[in-house]
């Protein structure tokens, strides 16, 4: 009986799943193949006729070209940014996890802090003007990769902590330094969770809205989301090419969490459980 009530449980919450994902794609879709004056009705009608190439064409085309411009944009954006969020992240954790003390617990708790509290605009803008930063790519990947750290070190650490210390007391009776011990013992049985911190710091990054809208202004510093702004004004929206750029830049992100699926939750569950 109780394996039956857990069954249909699952069952309920997969079909809620599947409904709460599903109707708002659905709706992407149909809007995005219609054309300007059916666009406007914004339900669920079948399309008139579709004009499909001739909305896509005309997305890529808008402003110049501004989303293959925005393509390239956010992959050197997210490249760089997981590249440094992966190689800090590990760094810090593996200290912060090895060397436990007061200084470590104010570490834990800045840590925290940076999970809970919000960014600052403002003072972070006179920041980036002060280093000569804003409005460059530099100083966006410095950004992102800020606010995407605490999550990645809280991953990285929950995965060190089962890895024995006696591995490392072993490296450096052998003659390995610091970073030696780190880079070629400890960092590559760091895989799964590493995988995990990739994936998810990835999809982050490029589906920033709000990082490049405030700190890298401009058509030729544009990334893939702020390009939603091409088919929005203040007396007219396209809805037809709106949902088009919107399933564009969807496709990227959403295949690599149809691929990697698996590798992201087994790379957070094992972190949790050695944790």
């Amino acid at each position: 009986m109780r394996a039956l009530k857990r069954f249909g449980a699952e069952t309920v919450a997969l079909v809620l799943a599947t409904v709460i994902f599903l109707v708002p794609f659905s709706f992407m879709l149909l809007t995005a193949v219609k054309d300007e004056v059916q666009s406007l009705d914004l339900d669920f009608a079948w399309p008139a006729n579709w004009p499909v190439v001739e909305n896509f064409v005309r997305v890529v085309e808008a402003r110049d070209y501004v989303l293959l411009r925005a393509y390239v944009n956010s992959t050197i954006l997210t490249v760089a940014s997981v590249a440094l969020i992966v190689v800090f992240a590990a760094m810090a954790a593996f200290v912060l996890q090895r060397r436990p003390g007061r200084v470590a617990r104010v570490a834990d708790f800045l840590v925290l802090s940076g999970l809970i509290i919000p960014p600052a605009i403002v003072p972070t803008i006179w920041l980036l003007q002060a280093l000569g930063l804003f409005k460059t790519m530099p100083g966006l990947v410095l950004i992102e990769v800020a606010f995407n750290l605490s999550f990645a070190m809280l991953l990285f650490k929950a995965f060190i902590a089962a890895i024995p210390r006696e591995l490392d007391e072993a490296a450096m009776i052998d003659g390995c330094g610091g970073l030696r011990l780190f880079f070629q013992v400890v960092f590559p049985l760091l895989r799964p969770v590493t995988i995990t911190v990739i994936l998810t710091s990835a999809v982050s990054v490029f589906n920033d809205f709000v990082n490049p809208l405030y700190f890298l202004p401009g058509d030729d510093n544009a990334t893939v989301q702020v390009t939603l702004y091409n088919f929005q004004s203040q007396y007219n929206t396209q809805w037809n090419l709106l949902f088009m750029d919107i399933v564009l830049i969807t496709i990227p992100p959403l295949l690599m969490f149809v691929f990697f699926n698996r590798k992201i939750v087994a790379g957070m569950t094992a972190g949790a459980i050695k944790g």
